[in-house]
């Protein structure tokens, strides 16, 4: 799990590192050469009859593209028709690089971003796991300080409750996500925010609880209800 978690930070760092570098013109240009450039097309329909869809007929055309950078060779991967299609072997460009990877050529956006393949594809399907883990370890930590005073003390069952509210918050949250993503907004920061929000609910909801607790605590010690007079 925490490999998980790492990777997932750091694929989260890259991506909003690269849309800030993009948008804010931080990018590192170097003059480059066009060495190599392959496609593969993929060809179909989008459904029609029982499966739903229009039925016609598509054609996505993915490029492959070397550059040599000064003596580097770089090379970019999923690169789509309208950034690569007027490109060609021997022709002379101007990459823009962020810490030494190709980001954009003559200014067309060649980043492939978060895609379903590698190992995105398993931080996609592990991604309501690794959320729930995470506000797991936040309201244990929270827990564990709330109990420093001796004035309470949190069971696993008083925490059950803010971590499923959280949860159902990031679900929600996702699903927001997936439906922003079917119309074309997609933002790279996109894990922090189910995250983000439910851990933000879970805390409040267990502070929530904490104060309970401390109110109805039966007070120990002589006079207490329960206890011999002194």
């Amino acid at each position: 799990m925490a490999a998980l978690i790492v990777l997932l930070a750091v694929r989260t760092y890259e991506e909003t590192a690269v849309a800030l570098a993009r948008s804010n013109g931080s990018l590192r240009t170097a003059g480059a050469t066009v060495t190599r450039l392959t496609s593969h097309t993929e060809t179909g329909t989008d459904g029609g009859g029982q499966d739903g869809g229009s039925g016609e007929r598509f054609v996505h055309t993915e490029h492959t593209i070397e550059l040599r950078v000064g003596d580097d060779l770089k090379t970019v991967e999923g690169v789509q028709d309208d950034s690569a299609g007027a490109l060609r072997v021997g022709q002379r460009v101007e990459a823009g690089l962020w810490h030494g990877r190709v980001v954009e050529i003559d200014g067309r956006d060649v980043w492939r971003g978060w895609h379903p393949g590698a190992w995105d594809i398993t931080l996609f399907a592990l991604y309501p796991l690794i959320t729930g883990y995470l506000m797991a370890l936040a309201l244990s930590a929270a827990g564990f300080l709330a109990s420093r005073d001796g004035r309470v003390r949190l069971e696993r069952r008083d925490r059950s409750g803010p971590w499923l509210l959280g949860f159902l918050v990031a679900v929600v949250a996702i699903v927001v996500l997936m439906a922003c993503a079917a119309f074309g907004a997609r933002p790279a920061f996109w894990p922090l925010v189910p995250v983000g929000a439910g851990t933000l609910v879970a805390l409040m909801r267990l502070r929530t609880v904490v104060r309970r607790l401390r109110t109805t605590r039966i007070p120990d010690g002589p006079g207490a209800e329960g206890s011999p007079p002194a």
